[in-house]
């Protein structure tokens, strides 16, 4: 919860630094905004043995800076319930994985307010958990802490209202356990909706 809090406390002063003043970097103008969303995660093995997709959600802040007419970078600081579950011997067993995610994407605009987008993405990871027959057990120890992957997608912006949304695949590349005996890599869907403030481009 300390991690929905503190994004939540960014994402108000974000908005009083939106309206009070224009943001630039250099010539470029900054429009700033924040995001929520779905997740539909997975844990992908490289010794045979598969999960079931787990669901969680996404929310942060996100920067958005056009590079010229059609090209724009857009980096973002995202909270990320990720994951996976299995069934073993009749137990239902998840695996519960928070990171805080920083995707770093290049865009393409289209005209109509469509946009294509794909870069990496640098994971920081701040618990690990796994849950059976309501016990909860710490996983932390054996996950890497850090991971790094690539994400690619589409969204669309409406330009007057500024209110958005995305759909982007999340492609793990690195190994997130400790144990060398096997690789596993995240993998997930993410689905979601996002706000610029005083957006005019």
């Amino acid at each position: 919860m300390k991690i929905f809090f503190s994004l939540a406390l960014a994402s108000i002063l974000m908005l009083n630094t939106a309206d009070a003043q224009q943001l630039h970097v250099g010539k470029k103008h900054v429009n700033i905004g924040i995001k929520a969303g779905l997740n539909l995660y997975n844990v992908s093995n490289d010794n045979g043995v598969k999960y079931d997709s787990k669901a969680g959600i996404n929310l942060g802040l996100l920067g958005h800076i056009h590079l010229n007419k059609q090209w724009a970078f857009q980096p973002e600081l995202v909270y990320s319930d990720q994951g996976a579950k299995n069934v073993v011997a009749g137990v239902s067993t998840k695996l519960k994985l928070g990171y805080i995610n920083v995707p770093l994407l290049i865009q393409y605009m289209f005209d109509n307010g469509f946009r294509l987008e794909a870069g990496p993405q640098v994971g920081f990871l701040i618990n690990a958990k796994s849950e059976a027959n309501k016990i909860t057990t710490d996983q932390k120890p054996f996950y890497k802490s850090v991971d790094f992957g690539l994400g690619a997608g589409v969204s669309y912006i409406d330009v007057k209202s500024g209110f958005g949304g995305d759909l982007r695949y999340n492609f793990g590349l690195s190994d997130i356990n400790k144990n060398n005996t096997f690789k596993s890599t995240n993998m997930g869907l993410q689905v979601g909706v996002f706000y610029l403030f005083n957006h005019n481009n």
